[in-house]
């Protein structure tokens, strides 16, 4: 069972998912991050300085009225964070688009390494020699 485990963990399938996670874990922060401090300051411009993050609505329990999302989660009520769930979904389009764009590129690569070395076209010269003397013989036979 041991070797087997080892045999498992020496494949390179799992060491190319593992380093697949931790980028992926880094990149989304980055999204996070451009989401939170690039993304949400431009819609908010649009839409007159409304931050989503902080959109909620109170289910059951007392929240003050100008609490933040984090205040009202501290303050134990049962909140609908519809804002949060909206800047996750941005989140995903932004994510998605990304690895789109980089599975566009990665198949572009491919495609071109791919590609086998480009033949001349066969340009026709004319009859051979031996198609000359068959004409030239199948005349004969005419006459």
């Amino acid at each position: 069972m041991i070797q087997e485990f080892k045999d498992f963990i020496a494949k390179g399938n799992v060491m190319d998912m593992a380093v697949g996670i931790i980028v992926g874990a880094a990149f989304t922060a980055i999204v996070s991050s451009m989401v939170a401090d690039l993304i949400n300051p431009i819609v908010g411009l649009f839409t007159g300085g409304v931050d989503f993050t902080n959109h909620y609505a109170v289910l059951s329990g007392n929240v003050p009225a100008d609490a933040s999302l984090e205040q009202a989660r501290e303050a134990g009520a049962s909140i609908f964070a519809y804002g949060s769930f909206l800047m996750a979904v941005i989140n995903f389009f932004i994510i998605a688009f990304v690895v789109f764009i980089l599975v566009k590129m990665v198949n572009r690569v491919k495609a071109a390494a791919e590609k086998p070395d480009e033949v001349a076209p066969e340009v026709k010269t004319g009859p051979s020699q031996l198609d000359v003397l068959l004409e030239i013989r199948d005349a004969l036979k005419t006459r």
